[in-house]
């Protein structure tokens, strides 16, 4: 069975938001390239250390735009909710459980951009408050992405930076992830599932989720499973997601090659990262760098672990977490490695209690005005906060415990 192609667009294209941002950043890094603000040196290096991000997030994304098509995360769904036999608690574990494995082996902007509408069409098929569903996606999306360097842009670079292998960072990162997780899901159930359960705590299941073509959606499951065996096997990631990509485009072009279009490359993602790689090497040589030292300290221990996390926390909710980050990196010390994994798990754990905080977040945001729901803000943005809090500090202190 063949996939039926999208339907053309019959209104004017409109730029959105979030395009004009990522050309603005983008000409911004140029304009600081070319006109020296940042010297050649930082330009070639900052390049060089971004081409091969730039390739597993331009590979990462196509791959799971493709998975969401051939209907595997609605699939996934479909099944849990079955799986749970109608009781909310259980549906609150599988759900939590999908969004994690999403995360981890997909990147939290999967999570962000394609599990959150799937979750949102299961909460009105079962006629339940999407709200929980909703907040599910985008706290786990960023708390749950410190396992693998596959997860976030920023583990990419905190990899690189200490010179861990991915399995070698799993072994590092696995107790603080296991601790983030574990606060986000104790406070997921407290502030919004359990508030929100419908009467009882029972809804009726539905019906089994059937793939527009089996054929595509077996390829693509084998496209991810692929991909993850790749990154368990020690695959330089952008090997990995490409060999996996290839494979699912080869089941597209044979199966539906109208679903392949131009517009499955995000253009404005890779834009966007570019960007703002440049913009903060220029604004690191010109006294951003000595303000994030000030604030992150020179001294390490128990108290400099948790400045360092508490202060990629603030950062990220301030401006957004990958600048956080890389300002961050670009004043520790390259040795001090621990203090670095603190800093990454304050911007990966923190960037929640604004829109802008992360990449991930924004798009939530984006996804859920697109879909008519309207989350609650204020009780949003306190418990948001709460699990900035608790999260970043439950996380840097397995890291203390696991060092």
């Amino acid at each position: 069975m063949t996939l039926a192609a999208p339907p053309e667009p019959t209104t004017r294209w409109r730029p959105h938001p979030l395009d004009m941002v990522a050309v603005v950043l983008a000409v911004l890094g140029l304009t600081c390239a070319l006109s020296g603000l940042l010297p050649r040196a930082e330009t070639t290096a900052t390049l060089h250390r971004i081409l091969p991000l730039l390739l597993f997030l331009g590979t990462v994304i196509v791959l799971a735009e493709l998975t969401a098509v051939a209907g595997v995360f609605d699939v996934l769904a479909s099944r849990l909710a079955i799986a749970s036999r109608g009781r909310w608690a259980a549906l609150f574990l599988l759900c939590g459980g999908l969004a994690t494995l999403t995360t981890l082996v997909l990147n939290l902007d999967t999570t962000a951009v394609l599990l959150t509408p799937v979750l949102l069409a299961l909460a009105r098929n079962l006629r339940v408050p999407a709200g929980p569903l909703a907040v599910t996606t985008v706290w786990l999306a960023n708390t749950a992405s410190l396992l693998l360097p596959v997860s976030n842009l920023t583990n990419l670079l905190a990899a690189d930076r200490v010179g861990l292998s991915p399995l070698a960072y799993a072994e590092r990162m696995a107790l603080p992830q296991l601790a983030a997780v574990a606060v986000t899901m104790a406070l997921l159930w407290y502030a919004w599932w359990r508030r929100d359960q419908p009467v009882g705590g029972r809804f009726v299941p539905p019906a089994r989720h059937v793939p527009p073509d089996p054929v595509l959606h077996r390829v693509a499951l084998a496209g991810c499973l692929l991909f993850v065996a790749g990154i368990l096997a020690g695959v330089e990631i952008g090997l990995a997601s490409t060999v996996a990509l290839a494979l699912v485009l080869v089941g597209f072009v044979v199966r539906s090659p109208a679903t392949l279009r131009p517009k499955l490359v995000p253009v404005r993602l890779l834009l966007f990262v570019v960007g703002l790689f440049l913009v903060v090497q220029t604004l690191g040589q010109h006294g951003l760098d000595d303000l994030v030292g000030g604030l992150l300290g020179s001294h390490g221990g128990t108290l400099g672990e948790l400045r360092a996390g508490g202060t990629g926390a603030l950062l990220a909710n301030v401006v957004n977490n990958l600048p956080a980050y890389l300002a961050g990196e670009s004043v520790l010390p390259s040795g001090d490695h621990t203090r670095l994994l603190a800093l990454l798990i304050g911007t990966n754990v923190g960037p929640l209690a604004v829109p802008w905080a992360s990449l991930a977040t924004l798009l939530w945001f984006e996804r859920c005005r697109a879909a008519g729901v309207a989350v609650p803000m204020r009780r949003f943005v306190l418990t948001s906060a709460l699990l900035a809090v608790t999260g970043t500090v439950a996380a840097v202190g397995a890291l203390l415990l696991a060092s």
